[in-house]
């Protein structure tokens, strides 16, 4: 068995710092500027993917963007199911749609989000994410957009939390999973600390 990286005292890694973000926004924009030069309808799924949603939205410039979002459950134990919490308010009938996560795994969320999403009419519907980790994918999904690819990595920041801490740091880490499980607090002084 290999030794956690985080066994040794060593705390978290960052994986995608402001300026890696930055270029990923960028490039992720004009992918989505180029495809729908009449406008499109951003809808988030809350709470993850709302720092990256404003981000995104800011650096589409040369296109109408809309904005909406949607909320569901967590997967309801040995169910597999998850339920809508908050529903979208912004008509889609007839509109580019581009649904934005945080992050896609194993695609059972956003399969579950689209087939709901696609009752509402929309002329197109895409999923941008984040972050893409492609080797925990069950549903097999086109993921238009993506912003990185991401090995099987438990990650914290910019919008991806554990206990709803850490979702405000301007960068990605990799963290031990199993040591925020425990205290979700662990790396707070880490990350937050002034250097």
């Amino acid at each position: 068995m290999t030794d956690s990286p985080f066994e040794h005292g060593v705390g978290p890694a960052t994986l995608l710092d402001e300026a890696t973000l930055d270029q990923c926004i960028a490039r992720v924009a004009g992918e989505i500027a180029a495809d729908h030069p009449d406008g499109v309808v951003l809808v988030g799924v809350l709470k993850g993917a709302l720092i990256f949603l404003a981000d995104l939205a800011r650096a589409l410039t040369a296109i109408d963007v809309a904005v909406g979002f949607i909320a569901i459950s967590r997967y309801a134990p040995d169910s597999g199911r998850v339920r809508i919490l908050y529903d979208v308010d912004v008509d889609l009938e007839g509109r580019d749609v581009v649904l934005v996560e945080d992050l896609v795994d194993t695609g059972l969320t956003i399969a579950y989000l689209l087939e709901h999403l696609r009752a509402r009419g929309p002329r197109t519907l895409d999923v941008c994410t984040l972050l893409d980790r492609e080797a925990c994918r069950i549903v097999p999904l086109p993921v238009r957009y993506v912003g990185a690819v991401i090995p099987d990595v438990f990650v914290l920041g910019y919008g991806l939390h554990q206990a709803d801490l850490y979702r405000n740091l301007s960068r990605v880490v990799v963290a031990d999973q199993d040591v925020v499980a425990r205290d979700p607090e662990a790396y707070v002084d880490a990350l937050y600390r002034v250097h």
